[in-house]
């Protein structure tokens, strides 16, 4: 318990905690441009004060988490548009502050987003880049911006939409060499046979069977899968012994070449309980949710 409130893990144990929506798709209802390569990211230059206000509005919402708009800052990702790494490297720290200023009470995760996230060409949803990168360089890339995001006060890191195994195996290593909390969040499909994958083929258990005994991780789960998908990935999470998160998109289908969504935005309240009566203790929503679908859901679980 730090300041009077207890950690995230131990608020888990008591029962569910709401997370927050898709931060950059409230940027962009808002009017926000976030279709370049670093997505809401650009804002943490541009217009900070945007992303603490979409932060606040998840919060009046419900959400007890603010999830940082990290997700695409990476100090690479700056360079490609001109961004020295010193002040790229403030600019991912800022994140965190930016966060706790919207959320006001509740918990801040730092997000880190996959390696997929920074080339910005949709791969995260294929993990196709594993082929070429092992787990020691997929580690070296993660954890210079874990280590940011953890100095500048995250109380967890939020390891998300993650395809891959090993890329899962890279970050579950980089978090025992900081010692520092983390969740670790796969995007996953379901096989014909009903069994939770992630976009490589891999079975999801095997995955979260390989945080079972790491201390830093609060809670394994799945983020931007359909929510049609997220029961059969919650019980597969259930079976490390860790607290499941599962924070699905609104099951539209994202097109990297024309960088947009198509579909009906939001996800069904009702679902959230589905997804906690499988076990789930950290629910809320990632691409495409909005902060009324937050409130329905915080409304629907409590």
């Amino acid at each position: 318990m730090i300041g009077g409130m207890p950690s995230l893990a131990d608020a888990l144990a008591t029962g569910p905690v709401v997370l927050d929506g898709g931060l950059s798709t409230e940027l962009e209802s808002r009017g926000h441009d976030v279709s370049s390569a670093l997505w809401s990211a650009r804002l943490l230059r541009d217009d900070p004060a945007a992303i603490v206000s979409a932060h606040a509005a998840f919060a009046a919402a419900g959400a007890q988490v603010a999830t940082t708009a990290s997700y695409q800052a990476t100090v690479e990702g700056f360079a490609a548009v001109g961004v020295d790494a010193d002040v790229a490297r403030r600019l991912i720290a800022s994140s965190v502050a930016l966060a706790r200023d919207g959320q006001g009470t509740g918990w801040v995760a730092g997000s880190v987003g996959p390696y997929g996230a920074m080339l910005a060409d949709g791969s995260e949803y294929t993990g196709g880049y594993v082929a070429e990168m092992d787990v020691a360089a997929l580690c070296a890339f993660h954890r210079p911006r874990m280590e940011l995001l953890a100095q500048a006060g995250a109380d967890v890191l939020a390891c998300e939409t993650v395809p891959a195994a090993a890329e899962a195996e890279a970050l579950l290593l980089a978090a025992q060499e900081l010692g520092v909390p983390v969740w670790l969040s796969l995007t996953t499909v379901v096989d014909a046979a009903g069994v939770a994958r992630t976009r490589r083929g891999e079975l999801a258990a095997d995955v979260f069977a390989m945080a079972a005994d790491v201390a830093e991780v609060v809670a394994v789960g799945v983020n931007c899968t359909a929510p049609d998908a997220v029961r059969p990935a919650v019980l597969a999470a259930g079976t490390s012994g860790k607290p499941v998160v599962a924070y699905p998109n609104s099951g539209e289908t994202w097109d990297a070449g024309a960088r947009r969504w198509a579909g009906p935005p939001g996800v069904a309240a009702d679902d959230a309980v589905a997804w906690t009566t499988a076990g789930a203790r950290l629910v809320g929503g990632c691409c495409r949710v909005r902060p009324a679908d937050i409130a329905a859901i915080t409304m629907m679980i409590r």
